[in-house]
């Protein structure tokens, strides 16, 4: 069957706004518009990142199943759990040292994903709005608990189930009536609206949009579950605006979609030597679109083929494109 070119595309986007929002975030203390722009894209970017990840977990969940996620996620996420650990003592970055189940930044990512398939063998043979409804009150109940946070991605895992489940749940059909013109037309004034809204906002904490800390740390000890659910709320309107102005047809980068699982866990590299050696500043209009372009080229470099190629053994266990290369 061919691949709907949409769902590749949203891909490339969203991998595109993750790469730019660590490469922005050293810039959102000293600007109120960068923060802004920041919280922006953290509203909706890793929430629509991980409907679609849900959207393709089809899986049967059998023993064969699981094993071969260990193999698709879990050895990967060790391998750059010390490939990090490695090179930030190499750059001289602070809180190198650390335990295997402690992510390092973006890593964090594939241990949730494998938890979250392995969630969906009982919440698959639940009613969809059941279980939607019980995953969002666990993401809500969990923020009560302090001493659930990074360790074992927990916090992160829970928060944010319910788009994995979500997007498990939708069919193609359902997420193409986001195509519709009314729907683009909305989408404009809510996203709009929301970023105006966080620029307005007093000391916003765009902590909550991280989902990794407790209500208590995040200062709303009594009322988090409140504010979470806002927080919901927004994500949700943010994934359908963004994704309504996704486009359907096939372009030259539509193919990077496939290739994006690359550029998350390779980027970090760069991004963080970016920071130690605090290579970049933001001084005007021009600083702010060479980020921009360097992000997008980033996006570019590490789906690469020569990358791919090279970096295949480690992230996929296998070497076809390397030996389809000598063979040719």
């Amino acid at each position: 069957m061919e691949r709907n070119a949409f769902f590749d595309n949203a891909k490339v986007v969203l991998i595109f706004f993750v790469v730019f929002g660590h490469m922005i975030q050293p810039f959102v203390d000293g600007s109120r518009e960068m923060s802004t722009l920041y919280s922006w894209i953290y509203t909706f970017h890793m929430p629509a990142f991980i409907l679609m990840s849900g959207f393709f977990a089809k899986g049967a969940g059998n023993f064969s199943y699981i094993i071969n996620l260990v193999k698709k996620l879990l050895v990967p996420y060790l391998i750059f759990q010390v490939l990090y650990t490695g090179y930030y003592f190499l750059i001289g970055k602070s809180g190198w040292q650390t335990d295997l189940f402690s992510p390092h930044w973006a890593l964090w990512f594939l241990f949730s994903l494998f938890s979250w398939h392995l969630l969906l063998y009982w919440f698959k043979k639940m009613p969809p709005l059941l279980s939607i409804a019980i995953a969002l009150q666990i993401g809500l109940i969990i923020g009560y608990f302090g001493e659930i946070g990074h360790t074992f991605s927990l916090s992160r895992t829970f928060v944010f189930f319910p788009f994995f489940l979500i997007g498990y749940f939708l069919t193609e059909k359902q997420i193409m009536l986001l195509k519709h013109k009314s729907v683009k037309i909305a989408s404009l004034v809510i996203m709009s609206a929301v970023f105006l809204s966080i620029y307005f906002m007093p000391e916003f904490n765009s902590g909550w949009l991280l989902a990794s800390k407790s209500y208590g740390d995040l200062g709303m000890a009594e009322y988090g579950g409140l504010a979470r659910l806002l927080v919901y709320i927004t994500a949700a309107i943010m994934v359908v605006s963004v994704l309504a102005w996704i486009p359907k047809a096939h372009y030259n980068w539509t193919k990077l979609g496939a290739r994006t699982l690359y550029v998350y866990l390779l980027h970090g590299f760069f991004i963080q030597y970016f920071r130690q050696a605090d290579v970049f500043q933001i001084n005007g209009l021009h600083d702010f679109l060479g980020l921009a372009a360097l992000s997008l080229g980033l996006v570019f470099l590490l789906s690469s083929r020569p990358i791919l190629g090279l970096w295949q053994p480690v992230i996929e266990g296998k070497a076809s494109i390397l030996k389809q290369n000598l063979k040719t």
